[in-house]
């Protein structure tokens, strides 16, 4: 994740030396560097890298204070937006798992992850729509689901547990369990209202998870700890259902298959997968079996065998902005929705809303 040093040997000796934070830190401010926080880091980053490393060694450090706002779109979402200093941290460590667990995620998982993301998923899952309806095979089903509250509902003993399994080193598994299982809700400044803060459903909420249950969204380390925690789920269709067809992004995952009651016996079985070993559920409104023809609403795209569409809401989240948008904002938001539709069979679309 930040390119940190590993000596010949492979010894993670080196996890908290001041020149694997420091290549950490350069990694973290990427995309950080303008906001306050990173700022304030940087102006004597020397000094504070150093502090970093001697509390990292003595294993004195502990997460600061998360900054807690609500984001309003695409759903209200309650974020612990975590201090620069441990985003740094969050790189260290994830770095470190991701030498593990790289090569044991499957393919076709495509968030949070080099070289993949929403239009790769989406491209695969057209190309899996190609090669199941070869030679004229018009009968084929998906089954799209996804995982109900997932963030807030990771077990956190669960989510160690899985850890332990595969990481030895004491110093390691020591940072992963001062990651996971500091209580955000503990320690955090308020952007905006009270009234907003409250007004997210306790469901969507870590606040009285007694520290049990949830992941702060927006982390790298959250990112990574997801795929990590679905991991399971992901081996279990592939070796033990033994689906061929199956992709995920997040917890938002789909089956093909040309046996409508072949996938009506995996959903049953993932869903007892899910509450026996991860202690998930399904989300009882997002069960979605029929037929390809009507084309796969997946990730912002209508996905067919030969073509995608737009989403419909996309268009109309487009639409909202540009309305509400302040004057000579409309280059900008066109910029950032091309990006989405140029991945479409959407030429026409974007000439009617003037962006071409």
């Amino acid at each position: 994740m930040c390119g940190a040093f590993v000596s010949a040997s492979g010894s993670r000796n080196d996890i908290f030396s001041y020149r694997n934070i420091y290549r950490c830190y350069l990694a973290c401010r990427k995309n950080k560097r303008t906001t306050a926080n990173a700022l304030k880091f940087e102006l004597n980053a020397e000094e504070n890298i150093f502090k970093l490393e001697q509390e990292l060694k003595a294993k004195t450090y502990h997460p600061s204070r998360s900054l807690l706002f609500v984001a309003q779109k695409p759903k209200r979402r309650e974020i612990f937006a975590a201090a620069f200093r441990d985003r740094i941290v969050h790189h260290i460590l994830v770095d470190r798992l991701e030498r593990i667990w790289e090569p044991i995620f499957i393919h076709d998982s495509y968030a949070c992850r080099r070289k993949k993301g929403t239009h790769k998923a989406v491209d695969r899952l057209q190309g899996f729509l190609r090669r199941i309806t070869k030679n004229g095979r018009r009968r084929t089903w998906y089954l799209q689901l996804d995982v109900k509250d997932f963030f807030t509902a990771i077990d956190k003993d669960i989510l160690f547990g899985l850890i332990k399994k595969k990481v030895k080193d004491e110093v390691v598994l020591w940072l992963a369990r001062t990651v996971i299982f500091w209580d955000c809700t503990t320690s955090y400044e308020i952007r905006g209202s009270r009234r907003t803060i409250s007004s997210v459903p306790p469901n969507k909420s870590l606040f009285g998870k007694r520290n049990e249950k949830g992941l702060p969204i927006g982390n790298l380390t959250s990112q990574f700890f997801a795929n990590l925690y679905l991991n399971e789920l992901d081996q279990f269709v592939k070796h033990t259902l033994k689906a061929h067809y199956y992709l995920r992004y997040t917890d938002d995952f789909v089956l093909l298959s040309t046996d409508r009651k072949e996938l009506e016996k995996h959903r049953g079985s993932i869903e007892e997968f899910l509450k026996t070993r991860l202690a998930l559920a399904l989300h009882p409104k997002r069960r979605k079996l029929a037929m390809v023809s009507g084309g796969i609403d997946f990730l912002g795209y209508i996905v067919r065998q030969n073509y995608k569409l737009v989403r419909r809401r996309v268009v109309n989240n487009f639409r909202r902005k540009i309305k509400n948008g302040r004057q000579g904002n409309f280059d900008n938001v066109a910029a950032s929705y091309k990006g989405h539709f140029k991945h479409a069979n959407a030429y026409r679309l974007q000439k009617s809303l003037g962006i071409i």
